[in-house]
């Protein structure tokens, strides 16, 4: 793949940034900060597969604890009423929106796969692939990471 087709990490920078502001912090009062964390969690990791001209994952990775405020943010509860199952909603529509403007600067035809959350993904073979770029940040002072993967075509990717 040209370096021309394949985002970089400031436009997954800006991407992430701009997903936040609009989903997980309308008010102004909890913004993505694009300062790496100190120690990266892989707890829940979100993905989409993306197919066509170009294969591979678009990822949103985070603790446990960054989660569970995601879904609150996102779905309007208080984290203490969050279930798995709104976690796995809320981390799967980021890593929805952000995979559908990551495809946007991809090569055509792509298409998106549906989202697909993984806990404690650490050996997850699901998460393997060539890693394109990656915007590490912390939010509410957790671990954040959005992360592109390019895998080799016809690789394994949904």
């Amino acid at each position: 793949m040209s370096a021309t087709m394949a985002p970089t990490a400031d436009d997954l920078q800006q991407i992430a940034e701009q997903v936040w502001a609009s989903y997980l912090d309308t008010d102004g009062e909890k913004p993505l900060i694009p300062l790496p964390p100190d120690k990266l969690s892989r707890d829940v990791v979100a993905g989409v597969a993306v197919k066509g001209a170009w294969h591979g994952l678009v990822l949103v990775a985070c603790s446990s604890v960054a989660s569970k405020e995601a879904a609150a943010a996102l779905l309007g509860m208080e984290a203490g009423e969050v279930s798995e199952g709104d976690v796995d909603d809320a981390l799967g529509e980021l890593a929805n929106v952000i995979g559908g403007n990551v495809k946007s600067l991809l090569p055509e035809p792509c298409t998106l796969g549906l989202p697909e959350v993984h806990n404690d993904a650490d050996n997850d073979p699901w998460l393997d692939g060539d890693e394109i770029c990656r915007f590490e940040a912390t939010w509410m002072g957790e671990p954040m990471e959005v992360s592109v993967l390019e895998k080799p075509q016809g690789g394994e990717t949904a």
